[in-house]
């Protein structure tokens, strides 16, 4: 069983969906991570090149969701998910993607797409 690192609520603001308001007008996403690491080296040296850096993990993901332009919220969380474990020593991750106040009619505060990847 591998340890658990959490990003929660990481927000951005991005030109992301099908419509051509989506993309002229944007939204703000908000994204989780579950990184899956195992924390015991990092535990004992207390040295950041142990373990994750969370910095890097949080620029990844601006740099991804404010370069790259995508229709659909489950490309968004795949490729977030493919971009952390080629970076990162991170053994599964856990995606969370919410498009906030979505187009659509009636009360909805965001639609979420979340994935697993090994």
């Amino acid at each position: 069983m591998a340890d658990i690192i959490r990003l929660r609520r990481m927000m951005f603001y991005g030109y992301h969906g099908v419509s051509a308001a989506e993309k002229e007008t944007g939204r703000r996403f908000e994204v989780d991570l579950e990184l899956a690491v195992d924390t015991k080296s990092a535990s004992e040296t207390d040295k950041l090149t142990d373990t994750v850096n969370y910095t890097q993990v949080y620029m990844t993901v601006e740099e991804i969701l404010s370069r790259e332009h995508f229709s659909l919220l489950e490309t968004i969380a795949e490729r977030l998910a493919s971009a952390v474990l080629e970076r990162f020593k991170v053994k599964e991750v856990v995606v969370r993607v919410r498009k906030m106040i979505p187009p659509i009619p009636g009360n909805l505060d965001y639609i979420e797409v979340e994935i697993r990847r090994p």
